[in-house]
């Protein structure tokens, strides 16, 4: 008798334990029941704390993984990731990071040649001249009448003796100017010089979980930026703990192709007053990202640009490229950015124009090193204004790089798989109301695929948005365009055709 109670009781055992495996199978891979556990979030917390096991993979890659299918997506790289977890026990990311986000970064003269000068004399730029294939020196060079001048011509004083042959979508005498900046409201367009020595561009991001357009922007920015700073907090925008996803990611290697223009800033608490407030913390981060960051940047000079964005907003690479080599534009400076919702297949109207960058010392002497301060449109009402524009000499006039109708960048908003917009939903900041993520329905995973199946929103609303056309100039990024079957879910609905195929 005693041994058959020990049977049944072992039998018991092993028949619960067989029952909860398949349960945590099918929520790693279907995440179904995320939608129980969603409840409150902190449930989630404990529903990990509980579990040893899933405690050793990051929240966002349980987030994300789902089982493949026709319409199903696990980010690039977090996948390799995902199959690494299922061999080893990953070490505590903290613990490896050692003095890494201390570590200052000396910041070097880009010694790239971005011009040519022609034996007539012509200073022109290469991405932007016309070159023939045979000698690779610009095409249909003209004498200009009544000009007689050697090959001494002085860098930037606008007086040529030839002409350099633009290629399609640039402009200006010395073809560096880009079609983006050429259709903007610059008023000082008929003053812009090529320097002798580029800017250094500083580019500052806070990083979620939006690894697909982190990649993105690396590979759009990499020859125009001389930095990244990079900020990420173990606490999400809720004020809940977090892994350190990007951390983790940085320190396997999944960055090394841009390794060496990366300042990892750590944000290792959470503002006080934030989680009552959420636009506190949404302001905080900025705030410490920018002047944490440009504390450990040696070198840098007053004429550097600096320039702020959201993980979801991808400038284009010719518009900071200006930036970077021509004197004479105006600051601050806002960018005109292409919106989609969800995927670029789904366009909306107007553009997105973000106040997003200016020279060191305007960031400094005006914005007092603070990130968010630029990012508000009120620069003539900070204290330093008059000051700045009396120590410079120069007028201030915001500006944007691009217009309604030329883009000079991305805004991808949502862009996620249903996994990472949930993620996006409990994690946001206390403040956005209504605050879609304390709704248990609106984060049900297939109440959010039918979102991105019909371009809705949260409130109900459907909008009519017009057709994108993948052909269309500045649809997406070239990085993604190319790389179509990596990120298909962004470029194609994955839903589209779900009502049709069902």
């Amino acid at each position: 008798m005693k041994m058959r109670r020990h049977r049944v009781f072992l039998l018991c055992t092993v028949g619960l334990c067989v029952i909860s495996f398949l349960h945590y199978y099918k929520a790693l891979h279907y995440v179904s029941l995320l939608r129980e556990l969603s409840a409150p979030y902190p449930n989630i917390k404990s529903f990990i704390m509980v579990s040893g096991f899933f405690w050793r993979w990051p929240t966002s890659l349980i987030l994300f993984c789902q089982k493949q299918s026709d319409n199903s997506h696990v980010e690039p790289n977090l996948q390799k990731l995902r199959e690494q977890l299922g061999k080893e026990k990953l070490p505590d990311p903290i613990k490896s990071m050692g003095d890494l986000h201390t570590r200052s970064y000396q910041l070097q003269d880009d010694k790239t040649s971005y011009f040519v000068r022609t034996s007539r004399g012509a200073y022109c730029f290469r991405q932007g001249t016309e070159i023939k294939e045979s000698s690779r020196k610009p095409l249909g060079l003209q004498q200009q009448p009544g000009k007689t001048k050697g090959k001494g011509q002085p860098l930037g004083s606008g007086k040529q003796l030839v002409k350099c042959v633009c290629r399609p979508g640039w402009h200006g005498p010395y073809c560096g100017v880009p079609t983006m900046v050429y259709h903007s409201n610059l008023p000082t367009k008929e003053r812009l010089t090529p320097r002798k020595t580029p800017r250094r561009v500083i580019n500052a991001i806070n990083i979620n979980h939006e690894f697909d357009l982190l990649h993105t922007r690396f590979h759009e920015l990499s020859q125009a930026v001389d930095l990244f700073l990079v900020c990420e907090s173990n606490f999400t925008a809720y004020g809940e703990k977090r892994p350190l996803s990007f951390l983790r990611l940085l320190l396997n290697g999944t960055y090394d192709y841009v390794r060496h223009k990366i300042l990892y800033v750590f944000l290792d608490h959470f503002p006080d007053g934030g989680r009552q407030d959420g636009w506190i913390a949404d302001d905080y981060l900025r705030t410490f990202l920018t002047r944490n960051g440009l504390s450990r940047v040696k070198g840098a000079r007053s004429d550097d640009v600096f320039v702020i964005n959201d993980a979801d907003e991808i400038p284009a690479q010719e518009g900071l490229l200006f930036l970077k080599l021509f004197d004479g534009w105006t600051e601050p400076f806002a960018i005109h950015m292409r919106k989609s919702l969800y995927g670029f297949f789904w366009k909306q109207f107007g553009t997105l124009e973000v106040v997003s960058g200016c020279t060191l010392r305007m960031l400094r002497d005006v914005y007092d090193g603070d990130g968010i301060k630029l990012r508000r449109r009120e620069y003539y009402t900070m204290p330093g204004f008059r000051k700045y524009e009396n120590d410079t000499g120069h007028i201030l006039v915001q500006w944007s790089v691009g217009s309604p109708f030329h883009f000079a960048g991305w805004h991808c908003s949502w862009c996620f798989t249903p996994e990472g917009i949930y993620f996006k939903l409990v994690s946001a900041q206390n403040g956005d109301f209504p605050r879609w993520g304390d709704y248990e329905d609106k984060r049900d995973l297939n109440y959010i695929r039918e979102l991105i199946r019909t371009g809705g929103w949260f409130d109900g609303s459907v909008q009519e948005y017009p057709p994108a056309d993948p052909k269309e100039h500045m649809f997406a990024p070239k990085y993604i365009m190319e790389n179509h079957k990596r990120y298909h879910y962004l470029l194609e609905n994955p839903y589209k055709n779900k009502v049709q195929n069902e």
